[in-house]
Formats: structure tokens, C-alpha cells, sequence
């Protein structure tokens, strides 16, 4: 294995590596065809191939395309490995492609790979998120695939590691190695083995024909609903060319060029600069090649991205997005319908009236007017032989309203320091109480995100007499963004403490009758994070 003696952390190298941006012929032919070759000449030496040509530990392990990136990382910090950028991305792909994740495997982990802000994790064993939850994502271990034995190393390789974790919080009141190396060791061996029928299924596919034109449609919050078209060029290596053509709701116009690779059949990542921030992509790619899902985000700040949907326009009639979802009773709204050969009459069911319609490259761009009277509640859209099960909704009056997300982190930054701030966006969401006509259960109604009037306040008394208001920061009144204050100790502060805070954030909404609603989240402005990854 080469070696250096400067050790150095290259998450921004990875960064361009997994996102496609750097899609050259040497790294798109050392991925397709040296994969092999380029572990044994850049691992081999510690990683030693038996007689079948398996590489001790490499073998016996899938991960996500994060998690193989994540590896060679580590063997750069804490082994001084020295790997070339061509040598990376070839060694990432290959593992991805042979060694990966099903489909169904990444599925209940995708929030950890698209950077979703404020998502909240729900492991059914208290056990395992006290034995590995406490220091990073149960998503971590979940994006792995492991025997029991090998499960028993990582956790031998954690105790070599970091030799205190036995005395630290929720270990030094049990026999953790007892635990960790018979019941835990069990536990994940039994959740995330290696071998499944999943992988024995999904192994071997190929990335369909990506090229052509694909309509677009998603939502970024503080901004709003957008739609356009997105064209894909290229191929050799799996590694395309993209092109975007977007518009938002309020007018504003978004043309980007990016870079993409696909690893495993599915997995999307790309990058592309749009308003002259870089930001990745993360998307999941349907069996077969017709849908791509997921979200981008900034390549700094990936609390602020969008989510996005996109279908290749190949002749099948599909409609993925009504834009906007909610139409109020009583009024006209232009909506626009996002999908593939969208031909035909259009309808949004009863009391909904199509006054006018106009093609465009993602679909169509209607005009509704809807009935004084309408009944409220979901609606089928449907345009030809294309439908949206639940793709609008009719309403009268909003029932009540809820800020996503509910809890959310923010981080101080810049301040002459090394690292940015990271913000909070809010957004306000509308509901319908549903038949029962009782808030908060299972029948209501979504009628996504609403303007509101935004402010933040102390969320305790503990917070009000450190006057965390003050300090932590501020937030747009109108768009919902939380920018948190400088880092660094402040001398205005007692104790001339960090611009930390533990906030409140109020949504104040009308509900379309002149009634306000409100709704609160909790934020926690807090220090900056030193220690990053794909997967936290």
C-alpha cells in the first residue's frame, strides 16, 4: 500500500470524485475496466488477495457509494495512504458496482445520502441506538453490509480507535465489549447481513440508457414549486453530461450545466453549479430508467437544496407533479402539470373547471377555476392516460399549520474562522382536519407549503436571560431562512460566550378567511461541526 508521511483529509477531493464532475476518459476506463487492478496496486499491499482473488476485509463488506469513498478516506488519514484522484474514483466505482447496496437496502436510509435537513431517525432497538446511535447515525452501520465476524472487527478497529468509548456516556454503565461483541455483533449481523437476496437479485444490473430529455419537477423551500427539463448526454463509464432548463413559480429562470456517474444500476450523484453555488445531486434511478428521485443541495451548505423528480419523456404518458397542489375554492390558479406525453382532456375531478391549457417541453401549463362550492379534499388528476392519485388538493379554509422541520440545527461560522455558517430553512405547512374534523391524526390533509410571516424568540426562560435571541442570529421575515451569527467567542455576551442559542421559530399563516394561524419549531443554534462525512 503507498504511503505518505503528510496525512491528509480529502472529503473535497471526494466531493468531485463521487459527484461525476471530474468524468474523465483515464477515470472512466480505470473504473470500467482496472477496478481490480487498482486496488491491488493502491491496497494489495495491506489488503493481500488469497488464491481466489479476495481481498481480506474489502471482500467481505457492501456499502453505498459514500461509504466505499468514506473507506479510502480513512485509509488516507489514519495510514498515509497516498491514492491518485483517477485511482479514487476508479476503486469507489468498482466497489460500488460489485459490492453495493440493493435498491431496498438504501431505501430506509436515503435521508442520510441526500443531506436531509432536520430528519429525525426512529431505530426500533434502544439498544442499538444507545451501543452505536450515540456517536453517529444509525444510518452509518445501516448503509453497510457485514457477516457477524466482520461486524466483530469494525468494533475491535472502534475500541483501537478510540480507546475511551468504554468510559464515556451510556458505556461505562454496562460491560460494553461484553455487549458490543456478542449481542450487538448479533444484532447487526442479523439487520444488515452480508449476504441477501435483495443484493442477489439487484447485482449484475446495468445503468439503462440515460440519454435524452427528461421532465423535471421539485421544490426547494424558501423558494417554491419549480418544473423545467433536464437533458442527458453521454454514457461511457456510466459518467453523462447534464443540462437543466428550469423556472419557478415566481418567475425566475434557472439554466445549469453539471456532470453525473451511476453507481450500482441506481445510484445517482452529480454535481452542477446553479447561481453560481455548486451543489451535488443525490437521486435514486427506478428499475427501469424511467424516474430518477431525490434531491440537491449545496456542496458547503447542504441544509439548503430541493427536492426533485424527474421522468425521461420516451413516448409513456406520466404525470409526476401538479404544481401548485392546493387550489382554494372560489378562485382561478395556474397549474402546472410535469410529466411525459401529457395528451388528452384534462381533469381535476368535480368542481374543478380547465379553462385553458398550453403545451410545454416538461408538459402542461393549465388554468382552473374552481368552484365556490367545490367539495374540499384530494383529487385525482389526469391528463389522456396519464394520472396523479392525490395530485391536488381542494380547500376552502386552512384547518390548521405545522413548521418543517420540527427541530433543527443550525451552526455559527465565518467570522475570520475556517468554516461557514449553516443555516435553518423554515417552511409552513398547511392541513385539512379530514373527515373527522379533529387536527393532528391520521386522516388530514396536506396542502403543502404556505407564505408566512416569520420571527424567532428565546425558547425558555434559560435562553431569555442569556438573551439567545439576540445573539444567535436572525430570520427572514418573509422567505423563512435562519442565518445563525458569527463564530468565535463575543464580548457583548455574558460570559462572552459563542453566538450559540436555543430558539423558537413562529410561523404566522392566514388561513384564507383572514384567520391567523401560527406554529412553532425549535431551533439549536450551536458550534461549528469539525469532523464531517458522507454519512454522520
Amino acid at each position: 500500500m503507498k504511503r505518505t508521511v503528510s496525512v491528509t483529509a480529502s472529503w473535497m477531493v471526494g466531493a468531485a470524485l463521487l459527484a461525476g464532475a471530474s468524468a474523465s476518459a483515464s477515470a472512466a476506463g480505470a473504473a470500467e475496466t482496472s477496478g481490480v487492478k487498482m486496488i491491488e496496486e493502491n491496497c494489495g499491499s495491506c489488503h493481500t488477495p488469497d488464491s481466489s482473488g479476495k481481498f481480506p476485509r474489502i471482500s467481505d463488506i457492501r456499502k453505498s457509494p459514500e461509504g466505499w469513498d468514506m473507506s479510502v478516506s480513512r485509509m488516507q488519514r489514519w495510514h498515509g495512504v497516498t491514492v491518485s484522484a483517477e485511482a479514487r474514483a476508479a476503486i469507489v466505482k468498482y466497489l460500488s458496482d460489485t459490492q453495493g447496496l440493493a435498491p431496498s437496502e438504501s431505501e430506509p436510509f436515503r435521508y442520510a445520502l441526500e443531506q436531509q435537513p432536520g430528519a429525525m431517525e426512529n431505530l426500533p432497538d434502544p439498544e442499538m441506538v444507545q451501543m452505536c446511535g450515540r456517536c453517529h447515525s444509525t444510518a452509518r452501520p445501516g448503509l453497510q453490509r457485514r457477516d457477524a465476524a466482520e461486524w466483530k472487527r469494525l468494533i475491535n478497529t472502534h475500541v483501537g480507535q478510540w480507546p475511551t468509548l468504554e468510559f464515556q456516556l451510556l458505556s461505562r454503565d454496562r460491560d460494553w465489549w461484553t455487549i458490543a461483541t456478542t449481542t450487538t455483533t448479533d444484532t447487526l449481523a442479523k439487520m444488515w447481513g452480508f449476504k441477501s437476496k435483495a443484493w442477489d437479485s439487484w447485482k449484475g444490473h446495468k445503468t439503462p440508457d440515460l440519454k435524452g430529455t427528461w421532465a423535471v419537477a421539485g421544490h426547494q423551500p424558501g423558494k417554491g414549486d419549480y418544473s423545467g427539463t433536464m437533458t442527458v448526454s453521454g454514457g461511457a463509464g456510466d459518467r453523462f453530461d447534464v443540462r437543466y432548463d428550469l423556472s419557478y413559480a415566481d418567475g425566475s429562470v434557472l439554466k445549469a450545466d453539471g456532470a453525473s456517474v451511476v453507481y450500482t444500476g441506481y445510484e445517482w450523484r452529480g454535481t452542477v453549479t446553479l447561481n453560481g453555488v455548486e451543489n451535488r445531486e443525490v437521486m435514486t434511478l427506478s428499475a427501469d430508467g424511467k424516474t430518477l428521485s431525490g434531491r440537491w443541495f449545496g456542496s458547503v451548505n447542504d441544509e439548503l437544496g430541493a427536492d426533485v423528480t424527474a421522468v425521461k419523456t420516451d413516448g409513456k404518458p406520466t404525470l409526476i407533479a401538479a404544481q401548485p397542489m392546493a387550489l382554494k375554492a372560489g378562485e382561478r390558479a395556474m397549474v402546472s402539470l410535469v410529466g411525459d406525453s401529457l395528451k388528452g382532456a384534462v381533469s381535476f375531478g368535480p368542481g374543478v373547471t380547465v379553462i385553458d391549457s398550453e403545451s410545454k417541453p416538461w408538459g402542461l401549463s393549465v388554468v382552473v377555476e374552481v368552484a365556490a362550492r367545490a367539495a374540499e379534499g384530494p383529487r385525482e388528476v389526469s391528463v389522456g392516460g396519464a394520472s396523479l392519485s392525490k395530485g391536488a388538493v381542494v380547500y376552502d379554509a386552512v384547518d390548521r399549520v405545522t413548521v418543517e422541520p420540527p427541530m433543527m440545527i443550525a451552526r455559527v461560522g465565518d467570522g475570520g474562522g475556517p468554516l461557514p455558517r449553516h443555516y435553518a430553512q423554515f417552511e409552513a405547512i398547511g392541513y385539512l382536519n379530514g373527515k373527522d374534523g379533529k387536527p393532528g391524526t391520521a386522516d388530514d390533509i396536506r396542502l403543502g407549503a404556505l407564505p408566512a410571516s416569520w420571527s424567532h424568540d428565546n425558547f425558555d426562560e434559560a435562553a431569555k436571560e442569556l438573551e439567545d435571541a439576540k445573539f444567535a442570529g436572525s430570520i427572514d421575515s418573509k422567505t423563512g431562512l435562519f442565518t445563525p451569527g458569527e463564530a468565535g467567542p463575543n464580548p457583548l455576551r455574558a460570559y462572552k460566550t459563542n453566538n450559540v442559542g436555543n430558539l423558537k421559530v413562529v410561523a404566522q399563516v392566514d388561513n384564507g378567511q383572514g384567520k391567523p394561524l401560527s406554529a412553532e419549531s425549535h431551533l439549536i443554534v450551536t458550534v461549528q461541526r469539525w469532523v464531517d462525512g458522507w454519512i454522520r
